[in-house]
């Protein structure tokens, strides 16, 4: 069943005797939704790890999502661009020793620390975690390696009888993995890393995974991250559907009658209960399926009758169904969707915190459509809301230094002031740590 999440369901299917259309899509909102208890699972006796969602797939349910809108991927690319700032730099204070301004040099010769530092910054804004390792020399005094596990590959081990995660689980989790196809790092504990640095090693360990996390309310083993609200509201669907509505429209002038929305269990359940395991053979029922619902939608012999749809009520009260209809008003023609499209735009740029003028959402002469300086305020606003998640990053980069004995030594990240004409550059690199203004 793996492979279910790569069938075509979402498009548009013609209604037979309307000049009109149906869109499908899948509900957006049941991405974060926890349909059934989730326990440990097992890769071999020894090994087990937390599913992330029901099925395991909620990290690749969640890029999908977000790569099938351009305006959300593009938020989520200026969000870890805007983290990376002027990148990641070990700064040294003009009293620390040459040996220690060479072997940091020598460190970031040895490891592609531009490659690393966007990809966690990625990791973060797309997960709210990231996850590196640190690998030790043989004599297991010095960090020579710093690396990144992209999040959605990686799953946490339970936590132990103290709550204390002791494993991370790297693998292609996006099929079923046979036990030697999952590395498994011991991981430091978040509460006191350095600690757990110095005695693991003594045990002769070299290698270690460190977790950068960011705190939410719920405290579950993976974080739900902040924009979750987008997909658990209407804007994410309504800019979708305005897209599918505008091409069918362009194709064939037909306009979307109707709207159906269907929940991925459905399709799961109806494969279960005709034991259909074969993808060719999914596919041809899931557009029989379609068929069914088209016919009952348009037949004559089906007026005044009811599509009848499991359901359930959820604890705030609300009914989550497996099929919802939804009735689209044909009066508004294609041209009109243009007011709709941008605030459906602006929404989902508020809730990325993303101001639409600074990803050229919203182009041309218009009331949205702000001065050189307030564009220059909103990026340096940007940059400083990145202070807490720069901390959480450069815990790891703390561990390093300390562990080598780097005095003078510091993680920094300046972010990019941009500037006006009459300093005579367009802009230039501020650091935000208090000892680089001293100097």
């Amino acid at each position: 069943m793996g492979d279910f999440n790569y069938l075509h369901i979402t498009g548009v299917n013609d209604l037979p005797g309307y000049h009109a259309a149906a869109a499908f899509t899948t509900k957006s909102s049941e991405v974060f939704k926890e349909a059934e208890e989730i326990s440990p699972r097992h890769v071999s006796d020894r090994v087990s790890y937390m599913p992330w969602g029901a099925d395991d797939q909620m990290p690749y349910d969640i890029i999908n999502l977000i790569e099938s809108d351009e305006t959300l991927s593009t938020c989520q690319m200026f969000n870890a661009e805007v983290c990376y700032g002027s990148g990641l730099v070990y700064q040294t204070d003009e009293w620390c020793k040459r040996k220690v301004v060479n072997e940091v040099e020598e460190f970031f010769l040895d490891n592609d620390m531009a490659s690393y530092f966007l990809g966690v910054c990625q990791d973060f804004k797309h997960f709210g975690f990231a996850v590196s390792v640190i690998i030790l020399n043989e004599q297991g005094n010095k960090v020579v390696r710093v690396l990144r596990k992209e999040a959605c590959y990686v799953r946490f081990a339970p936590a132990n009888k103290e709550g204390v995660i002791p494993q991370v689980l790297y693998a292609n989790w996006r099929n079923s993995v046979r036990a030697e196809q999952v590395e498994v790092i011991p991981l430091l504990n978040p509460q006191s890393p350095w600690t757990d640095l110095q005695a693991q090693v003594k045990k002769g360990k070299r290698k270690f995974a460190v977790v950068s996390r960011v705190p939410t309310p719920d405290s579950t083993y993976y974080p739900i991250p902040y924009y979750a609200s987008l997909f658990k509201g209407k804007w994410y669907n309504i800019k979708q559907l305005i897209g599918v509505a505008k091409e069918a429209k362009l194709k064939n002038s037909a306009p979307i009658k109707y709207h159906i929305e269907i929940a991925k269990s459905f399709w799961s359940n109806i494969f279960k209960a005709e034991g259909i395991t074969d993808r060719v053979k999914q596919q041809e029922r899931v557009n029989e399926e379609k068929d069914n619902i088209i016919n009952f939608l348009t037949g004559m012999e089906n007026s005044g009758k009811v599509l009848f749809s499991e359901f359930y009520v959820s604890p705030n009260g609300e009914e989550q169904h497996d099929v919802v209809i939804n009735k689209i008003e044909t009066d508004k023609e294609g041209g009109d969707w243009a007011t709709d499209i941008i605030e459906a735009v602006n929404m989902m740029c508020f809730t990325m915190r993303v101001h639409s003028n600074l990803v050229g959402s919203v182009p041309g002469k218009s009331q949205t459509n702000n001065s050189g300086s307030d564009k220059r305020e909103l990026y340096t606003i940007a940059q400083a809301l990145q202070k807490p998640y720069h901390d959480l990053l450069f815990n790891v980069h703390r561990l390093i230094i300390r562990f080598n004995r780097w005095e003078g030594a510091y993680p920094d990240c300046p972010f990019i002031q941009l500037t006006t004409l009459d300093e005579n550059r367009d802009a230039k690199a501020v650091s935000v740590n208090p000892k680089s203004d001293e100097q």
